[in-house]
């Protein structure tokens, strides 16, 4: 599995970009800032780019940033579920700076990778 992260800032020189960026992705994590509904708004194009890229071949991970400062929060968690669910993406929030949920975003992308199972519960008959 390699791993390659590009952080574009949602800057809009970038967008021409993302068919090299995602060409033989798996997954894209959309990143949004949980303080700025235009961020939150903005993920609409970026997320219209990677499936016109990638179709359905695609995964893709909706995350609210800055959990750190729930306090300017201006998208609520149920709005980026709601659109997570409407959309057929993954959801999460997190905050970088606080290191919250970050190593939680790099399982759940990992476990969405086709062949790469989750730790399988065990059954009754494993049990004792």
């Amino acid at each position: 599995v390699r791993l390659q992260l590009w952080d574009t800032a949602g800057q809009e020189r970038f967008r021409s970009l993302i068919p090299s960026y995602i060409r033989d992705s798996t997954i894209a994590v959309v990143v949004y800032d949980i303080t700025n509904l235009n961020s939150f708004q903005q993920t609409s194009k970026w997320i219209d780019d990677v499936r016109t890229e990638r179709g359905s071949d695609v995964i893709i991970m909706l995350v609210g940033n800055k959990t750190d400062l729930a306090d300017k929060r201006q998208v609520s968690i149920e709005e980026g579920e709601r659109k997570a669910q409407e959309l057929n993406m993954m959801y999460i929030e997190r905050s970088a700076k606080a290191g919250y949920n970050v190593e939680q975003l790099f399982r759940r992308v990992a476990a969405a990778l086709p062949g790469m199972d989750s730790t399988p519960e065990k059954s009754k008959e494993d049990s004792i």
